[in-house]
């Protein structure tokens, strides 16, 4: 049910039309002579102000009850031009047109108060706090709720607007206009008499009504037309100076002056309300349009869609949703003062939006798009969580797989050997000389090292996994930290370390970047060919400390480069290993605000470039103040 049918039908649509209806009646009535009786005119008069009283706006009535009453006195009986304003028969008229009038504007408002009753009390402001105005059942009945609420909040500011489309102060514009310019006129017009016909008079005065239409719209200028058609009634139609008519023509000239008059007021008003209705549809457009943006851009939460509407309308917006029969408030934004109207509008069955508190009734339209944007960014955000708990998941899945294959695999092989060679040393039928025990006891030695390892990078790839890695950053050296890890690999190694002299000292954990080298230092001589050892070469770049692990071998193709450093991976066929190595290296660095990368060494070979901060002075202290 739209505003209209709520107020009643518009005035500038009622009072044309109403008006033509009592010309009508009056035209019919002149035509006949004497034909159409003086009870028949008021009767019919009569009716047409009670049915048009009824469909009208209440602004409307008494407008149409003056018409009325103009028409039934005016044409009771011939001669039709004697306009008596005084005695039974006028009394008689104003009575039955006031009746009427008043009888059919209550009866109208009752049935239409009667047929939005239900609405109305759909909305209301909330009893508890944290609770809705409406109970669950009225939840999900979408658009109707908010409707329903526009009334409740703003009825009679809905009627300002419905009087007034140019604005109040137009229209207040428009009645001192005519308060001042209608007495000023008439003077300057019975100055001219002589020289001015009645037409003259009427044509002016129509210029005078169509410039306050104008000017302040449609009821001031409806009142400058009755007081208009009383001013040339009374100053410029014989007889003179009484509101008594003795020309037909006069009287004819007077009632189409005033439905004349009304009629360009009313045009003027709809087009005033149709530039209103244009400009407030452009506003609630920009108004999705920047939502629209808000929403695109990745901001979809729902608390920044009710942020952008308590922006955009102020008052205090919130987002509840039905869980075991409770409305729970899942996003609030904005505050209003307690006990303001409550409009609420339903998504679905388990979610609605409040608003309240706002300066000004909100177009049903931009309400509906707020609550199903609001709606569809509470499921976005719910879907996003829960494809990262399934992505933690499958994640963690993948990790417990490739665990139970390395200790299936990697973790047996050692510990199969270092049984078998414990089991050999242990049988006391086999004389083993003294050469044979120090190559079982090299073997259990070189495997027990291999389990180390394999631990310690399972170890840490577990805490990397969880997020309980902590690093304390300090200032350090790299030929202090590289030795150790040089020294802390399973067999003596050859590796040729390039510091130069100066370099200065990096942010890094001690620890952590131990175990980085050790990993890149292990990995490197893996590969690297008889004679051609690796190498670890520093320089400084700019605010950052460049470690390069260099080796000789074959290298890694372009498209794996940044595959190698994720777990579990293994590219060159070697059964020994999990594939962790790199994958705790690049774990460490980035934990310490490093990066790590792969590249290709020139004359063939891979070389894996670390970079670390540089540990400035206020690197330091900070991290002295931490400790």
């Amino acid at each position: 049910m739209n505003g209209s049918t709520r107020r009643g039908l518009a005035a500038p649509y009622a009072l044309v039309t109403g008006y033509a209806a009592l010309l009508a009646i009056g035209t019919v009535a002149a035509a006949l002579h004497g034909r159409f009786p003086a009870t028949g005119v008021l009767i019919a008069a009569a009716a047409v102000v009670t049915a048009w009283s009824f469909a009208a706006e209440p602004l409307a009535v008494i407008p149409l009850a003056v018409v009325g009453w103009l028409t039934a006195v005016g044409f009771s009986h011939p001669p039709y031009a004697q306009l008596r304003v005084t005695g039974p028969q006028a009394g008689n008229a104003a009575v039955v047109m006031g009746g009427c009038a008043l009888a059919g504007g209550a009866l109208g408002l009752l049935m239409r108060w009667l047929a939005n009753r239900p609405i109305l009390e759909s909305v209301g402001a909330g009893s508890d706090a944290g609770q809705p105005a409406t109970g669950p059942g009225q939840v999900g009945k979408g658009p109707e709720q908010l409707t329903g609420g526009q009334p409740a909040a703003g009825y009679g500011a809905l009627m300002v607007k419905a009087a007034y489309a140019v604005g109040a102060r137009r229209a207040l514009l428009g009645v001192l206009l005519a308060a001042i310019g209608l007495p000023l006129l008439t003077a300057l017009l019975v100055l001219a008499r002589p020289h001015l016909s009645l037409t003259d008079d009427l044509l002016i005065y129509l210029v005078a009504v169509v410039t306050l239409a104008v000017i302040g719209g449609f009821w001031p200028a409806v009142l400058a037309a009755a007081s208009a058609s009383l001013l040339l009634n009374w100053y410029f139609t014989p007889p003179l100076h009484t509101f008594t008519i003795d020309k037909p023509d006069n009287l004819l000239a007077l009632l189409l002056f005033v439905t004349v008059a009304v009629a360009v007021s009313s045009v003027v008003h709809l087009a005033a309300s149709r530039a209103r209705e244009a400009a407030r549809s452009r506003e609630e457009a920009r108004s999705l349009l920047e939502l629209a943006q808000t929403v695109l851009g990745g901001a979809d939460t729902p608390a920044v869609v009710l942020d952008h509407l308590v922006q955009t309308l102020g008052g205090q917006a919130e987002l509840l949703e039905n869980v075991s029969g409770r409305w729970v408030p899942i996003a609030a934004s904005g505050s209003a003062a307690g006990g303001t109207p409550v409009t609420r509008v339903g998504v679905r069955s388990d979610l609605a939006l409040e608003v309240s508190g706002q300066p000004s009734p909100i177009p049903p339209g931009l309400l509906a798009g707020f609550a199903a944007q609001t709606a569809a960014a509470l499921d976005r955000a719910r879907l996003r969580t829960q494809a990262a708990q399934a992505e933690a998941l499958a994640e963690g899945n993948r990790m417990r797989t490739a665990l139970l294959a390395a200790v299936s695999h990697d973790l047996r092989t050692p510990l199969a050997s270092i049984k078998a060679s414990v089991s050999s040393l242990r049988q006391t039928d086999v004389a083993w000389t003294e050469a044979d025990q120090q190559a079982l006891l090299a073997t259990i030695e070189e495997n027990a090292d291999r389990l180390d390892g394999l631990i310690g990078n399972l170890l840490d790839m577990s805490r990397l996994h969880t997020g309980s890695l902590q690093p304390f950053l300090r200032p350090i050296a790299v030929d202090e930290v590289a030795p150790v890890a040089l020294r802390g690999l399973d067999a003596p190694a050859d590796l040729r370390l390039g510091v130069p002299d100066g370099m200065p000292l990096m942010l890094a954990d001690p620890g952590l970047l131990e175990r980085v080298l050790a990993n890149l230092f292990s990995n490197a001589l893996h590969h690297s060919p008889p004679g051609r050892p690796p190498a670890l070469q520093a320089h400084r770049a700019g605010d950052t400390i460049v470690l390069d692990v260099i080796d000789h071998g074959p290298g890694v193709p372009d498209e794996l480069k940044t595959r190698i450093f994720e777990p579990f991976q293994r590219f060159d066929g070697r059964k020994v290993g999990v594939g962790l190595g790199l994958a705790v290296a690049r774990g460490f660095t980035e934990a310490m605000g490093g990066a790590i990368v792969a590249a290709d060494t020139p004359g063939g070979g891979l070389t894996v470039r670390i970079t670390l901060p540089v540990a400035t002075r206020s690197a330091e202290s900070m991290q002295g103040a931490e400790s």
